[in-house]
């Protein structure tokens, strides 16, 4: 199994859901962050001022898939959040050693 956790813009997570849906991905865990990379924030100007914000709003998505659905996912985050503009994001793939359903004690496969 593996854990797929992906940076996006806001604005793409219907898109990114729509997309993860349609190839049978249902269990998502999704976090509102901040976070700062080559874009290197963004300048507001507000009054007349310029204020130079240095962490950009951002979703991040948590997904763990089995092995062989990790390309699919992966190629769905993908397609449906680019927006080929700086700051897209990034698609990070962990190893998952295991799984434990709470409820019913399940473990491995049977527990995503």
């Amino acid at each position: 199994m593996k854990k797929i956790e992906a940076i996006i813009k806001p604005f793409k997570i219907n898109e990114v859901k729509a997309a993860l849906d349609e190839i049978g991905v249902c269990g998502i865990t999704i976090s509102d962050v901040k976070g700062c990379g080559r874009q290197k924030g963004i300048t507001e100007v507000y009054r007349g001022a310029e204020y130079h914000i240095p962490f950009i709003n951002k979703i991040k998505l948590e997904i763990v898939v089995l092995d062989e659905m990790l390309e699919k996912a992966i190629s769905a985050i993908q397609q449906s959040a680019q927006t080929e503009n700086i700051g897209d994001g990034k698609i990070f793939v962990l190893n998952v050693e295991e799984v434990v359903r709470i409820r019913t004690g399940e473990r491995g496969p049977d527990a995503v």
